[in-house]
């Protein structure tokens, strides 16, 4: 059998359902201790404000509403619309530490990769589904990070198997799954997408039953009536539905590396799956319908649009070309995956792994958005003052109880803050000047290759303070002249 036969005979389901099963299982285990065990999924810098954020709001019971962390910003609006992961980050962390907070991401990880398997392993045979398990690793590595996208993954999955199911059924879908929008838009600002998921499958359901039309719209639109309110039911209310369209309007996004396009320069796992997949669905003849057609091409450009959506597509193009695929190589009825025990075993697993893991330390170490050492060299009384800091440091700053210049909220900044700041970094020595000023400035910790640091090593006034391959510190010892 070559990589190619991905749907079993009907003799051998069964023991394929065994095997499918078996995978189910363990790739859950897997993607659960991976995030115990790699420190690459600390490696992004807004970790660490989203946990200062969750503990904020668990110290005084409330969601806030303007920026309680900045220099610049400080008492100023600021919408926490993923306020609820980051309660469930500040309460893990109090739990059991930074072992609680990699558990908890690594189980949100794991729930939307078994809810992929178990939908895939419906029409594909044992050897399709380790396929696509390890395609939508592939496409999703780079982004496997402790952060508030990976707590959308699984609304993201299973409100399109929503969608998929009833659309199977011929109905709309049920008030349960609009109940999943209300905490999904707690969760994270990916809820818009949601909306954007189930257009189709609304057409699709429309256009089938095109000469009795009124059943489908009436149901339809009760399902996405009570969707809409389900999505304002948070502490933003409407406000929340315009905050992320906000964000994709911004004008400096692509000088945020998550939001820049994809290169195809070197080569990515990404790359790798999204390859793999094409050269599957072209040599089997995989026929999707048009509506579903177009979805698939909208989460490919989202994709390829910006780097941060690359795990939207790993999980949401399995789940639209499973059938397709299965019914290309002859499986015309899904089959069912039921493992014995498999809520047991997983729970057991997830409680034992995390046990091991509580009794190592996990050492917040030095990179590129996280300066520990240099940090360690500031003396705590020029801590307290008014910092100058490279964008990917604001979330450890925040976390060490240091208000930032700016940190990775860049929409709450908004535009002309955001493009004034990148060009006092790259060397504009009247608009780094007026920062100082203006906010009081008394110190700038910045990465190694920011212009900005050469400028300050010659100039009157400023001296280094510390440097090393991740972070360089200068101390201000006289105002700049107006």
């Amino acid at each position: 059998m070559t990589v190619l036969e991905i749907t079993p005979s009907l003799a051998g389901a069964p023991s394929q359902a065994r095997r499918s099963e078996a995978l189910l299982v363990s790739a859950c285990l897997v993607a659960f201790s991976c995030f115990l065990v790699f420190p690459k999924v600390l490696a992004d810098g807004d970790t660490f404000w989203h946990l200062a954020a969750g503990e904020w709001m668990l110290q005084h019971l409330r969601v806030p509403h303007a920026d309680p962390f900045s220099v610049p910003h400080l008492g100023q609006p600021w919408v926490a619309h993923e306020w609820l992961t980051e309660v469930l980050m500040a309460g893990a962390y109090r739990l059991l530490g930074w072992t609680g907070v990699l558990a908890l991401y690594g189980g949100a990880y794991a729930l939307a990769l078994g809810g992929v398997i178990s939908h895939a392993g419906r029409w594909l045979s044992a050897r399709g589904v380790a396929l696509a398990l390890a395609l939508v690793v592939a496409s999703s590595l780079g982004s496997m990070l402790v952060r508030p996208l990976i707590f959308a993954l699984p609304m993201i999955v299973f409100w399109t198997l929503g969608l998929i199911r009833a659309r199977d059924a011929g109905r709309a879908p049920g008030l349960g799954l609009a109940l999943l929008m209300m905490l999904w838009a707690n969760l994270h600002g990916s809820f818009l997408l949601g909306f954007v998921l189930a257009g189709p499958f609304a057409l699709e359901a429309l256009i089938e039953a095109r000469r009795k039309p009124w059943p489908v719209v009436r149901d339809w639109s009760v399902f996405a009536l009570a969707s809409l309110a389900a999505g304002a039911a948070t502490p933003h209310g409407v406000e929340g539905y315009l905050y992320p369209v906000q964000i994709l309007t911004m004008k400096n996004l692509n000088a945020i590396m998550e939001w820049r396009p994809q290169t195809f320069g070197r080569f990515s796992t990404f790359q790798l799956g999204l390859f793999v997949t094409l050269f599957v669905c072209l040599a089997r003849g995989v026929r999707v319908p048009p509506l579903r057609a177009a979805l698939l091409l909208l989460v490919l450009y989202m994709g390829l649009k910006q780097v941060r959506q690359e795990i939207v597509m790993a999980f949401v193009a399995p789940l639209l070309l499973a059938r397709p695929l299965g019914e290309a190589a002859g499986t015309r009825t899904p089959r069912a995956l039921d493992p014995p025990g498999f809520k047991v075993i997983l729970a057991a697993g997830f409680v034992l792994m995390t046990c091991v893991r509580l009794s190592m330390p996990t050492p917040i170490e030095d990179s590129l958005t996280k300066p520990v050492t240099a940090m360690q060299h500031v003396p705590a009384a020029l801590a307290a003052q008014p910092v100058f800091n490279g964008y990917g440091f604001g979330g450890y700053l925040i976390f060490k109880g240091v208000r930032p210049y700016i940190d990775g909220r860049s929409d709450m900044y908004g535009d002309e803050f955001f493009a004034r700041y990148l060009r006092a970094t790259a060397g504009d020595q009247r608009l780094f000047d007026e920062a100082v000023r203006r906010y009081g400035v008394r110190w700038t910790i910045l990465a190694p290759d920011a212009a900005a640091n050469l400028k300050l090593d010659v100039r009157p006034g400023w001296r280094r303070l510390y440097a090393d391959q991740y972070a360089v510190v200068h101390m201000r010892t006289a105002m700049p002249p107006p």
